[in-house]
């Protein structure tokens, strides 16, 4: 059985499983007919009853996981995300806005994300203070694209270049990929192959997915601007609104 399979066939089974739990709810609440077959016939002449309930079940979950994050990151404290040994940290230490990103160089909302929050960057470095932190989460590549960015981190300013560069990519980044785009932006790749194996590059990627697992972070990209969590993808308006609270 291949993964593709597995997937389809779990996939399936929960939504089988939603859709008997929004039924069963319905129904005690007096929403659908009192018996089976009636049920039926409503549900197939309103299928889009069950997935408006499927849908408002799925925001639930995901309001709750969203409140138990920010009360583990109020717990945490913005600074657990300014750690130098996890995060590559750029602008005034007592700069009044704070913005955190946790990404994955694969992660398509990431990069979805990146125009506003290179934007934002750019307008903002110098009253802003930045936190990006790996969060390699998409496989192998994305571990060794971490591996890569915390490497060339001990070369000063060559990271945000090859941090830019790989979220401005468009299709999966490899080694391949990866290599050329550090290469590409100035990176000395002997420097870079030997301070990958460098003991503090893995402390570095261990130390982040444990922040997120404390955070109870799930996916990329995370965002904590201002103290406040945004996890998924935003745009400039969204951006900008939390950078003023």
């Amino acid at each position: 059985m291949n993964s593709q399979w597995k997937l389809a066939a779990l996939s399936g089974l929960c939504g089988a499983t939603a859709a008997l739990v929004v039924v069963y709810a319905g129904n005690a609440l007096g929403l659908f007919p009192a018996n089976g077959p009636a049920i039926h016939a409503y549900l197939m002449a309103h299928p889009e009853i069950v997935a408006d309930m499927s849908n408002a079940l799925q925001q639930q979950q995901d309001d709750a996981e969203a409140l138990a994050s920010q009360h583990a990151v109020d717990k945490l404290g913005v600074k657990a995300f300014f750690n130098p040994k996890i995060a590559y940290i750029t602008g005034p230490a007592n700069a009044k806005t704070t913005v955190v990103e946790m990404f994955d160089y694969n992660c398509p909302y990431c990069r979805q994300s990146f125009p506003a929050v290179k934007k934002f960057y750019a307008q903002h470095k110098n009253d802003t203070r930045f936190a990006f932190i790996e969060f390699p989460i998409k496989g192998p590549d994305s571990t060794f694209a971490a591996r890569v960015a915390l490497a060339a981190r001990k070369q000063g300013d060559k990271y945000l270049a090859l941090h830019f560069a790989l979220m401005n990519e468009t299709d999966h980044v490899d080694a391949n990929t990866i290599l050329s785009d550090a290469q590409k932006v100035g990176i000395d790749m002997n420097k870079l192959q030997a301070d990958m194996k460098a003991p503090d590059v893995t402390l570095g990627i261990n130390e982040s997915l444990a922040l997120a697992e404390a955070a109870k972070v799930s996916g990329t990209p995370f965002f904590v601007i201002n103290g406040k969590i945004r996890p998924g993808a935003l745009d400039d308006d969204i951006l900008n609104q939390m950078a003023k609270g």
